[in-house]
């Protein structure tokens, strides 16, 4: 059976490598007519780091500023999905792909990429990987490394090529 992919949860941690990897989700949205939804997260503070800073700013002062960088980093996202769509556009005159969600959530990092694939029912995860030179197999990556052991779907983890990564 051959399988259906629909849904496509793309994980960027917005490096240079997650960008190069969001090439990857776009082709396999463009061939399978599938929609990409874009998740980014914010790690969370230490309790300590955030109870000091609730000491010196307050709470709701940090609850602020939270929601603030969750607007900065959405249109930052947002912003670079529309360049890669311009360098595309160049290449075909439709946009081949449809961003149909943008997320940012804060937590650790693979907690939240494994229940959004599963709350979201994606049919594929795609995310990069850091791994570079001998010890590639080594340092793949601790997220995406992690990911794919606790993922109970398939996930298509992009190297960045060493000519990219120089």
């Amino acid at each position: 059976m051959i399988p259906r992919i629909k849904k496509i949860l793309y994980a960027t941690d917005l490096s240079e490598n997650a960008s190069y990897a969001f090439g990857y989700a776009v082709c396999l949205a463009n061939r399978h007519d599938a929609k990409i939804t874009v998740l980014h997260v914010v790690e969370e503070l230490s309790f300590f780091a955030q109870s000091m800073i609730e000491d010196i700013v307050g709470a709701q002062q940090l609850k602020t500023m939270r929601k603030e960088k969750e607007e900065k980093v959405i249109a930052s996202i947002k912003d670079r999905l529309d360049d890669f769509c311009e360098g595309a556009k160049r290449e075909s005159p439709n946009c081949p792909f449809v961003v149909e969600k943008t997320m940012v959530k804060t937590g650790h990092p693979v907690d939240q990429i494994v229940r959004r694939a599963e709350e979201m029912e994606a049919d594929i995860i795609v995310m990069g990987s850091r791994g570079h030179g001998m010890l590639a197999d080594v340092t793949m990556g601790s997220t995406s490394r992690r990911v794919l052991r606790r993922c109970k779907k398939p996930v298509l983890i992009v190297r960045l090529p060493e000519e990219i990564g120089r």
